[in-house]
């Protein structure tokens, strides 16, 4: 089953649902809100496609994060904790396909995957 991970109320993730749809892939929503990031996860993502892609660093959440914190954010490990402890700063949405994971919408890229 694909995974569409992502907060609901993001419009990336509203339009990428709706692609999803109305293109008959069937899969299941992750709501990082209500369900948290799954651990498992986030390290398969880190390890597909490494930390600089999956921090949103145009979001409100990461322009709120005093100055001390983006700073510190250098690599994988200081990366991961912050996503962990700040799910909205994960770029959305992250797809766990059957062949891979991207993160973001792209149409032409998602005709590939299903």
């Amino acid at each position: 089953m694909i995974t569409l991970y992502g907060i609901p109320n993001c419009d990336t993730v509203k339009k990428a649902r709706l692609w999803l749809t109305e293109h008959g892939v069937e899969h299941q929503f992750h709501d990082f809100k209500k369900q948290g990031v799954p651990e498992a996860a986030l390290d398969q993502w880190l390890a597909a496609l490494g930390w600089e892609p999956l921090v949103n660093r145009k979001g409100t959440t990461w322009r709120k994060l005093d100055e001390a914190t983006r700073a510190a954010v250098v690599d994988a490990t200081s990366a991961r904790a912050l996503m962990l402890a700040q799910p909205s700063v994960i770029k959305r949405p992250v797809v766990q396909w059957f062949n891979g994971v991207t993160v973001g919408f792209d149409a032409e890229v998602w005709h590939s995957r299903r």
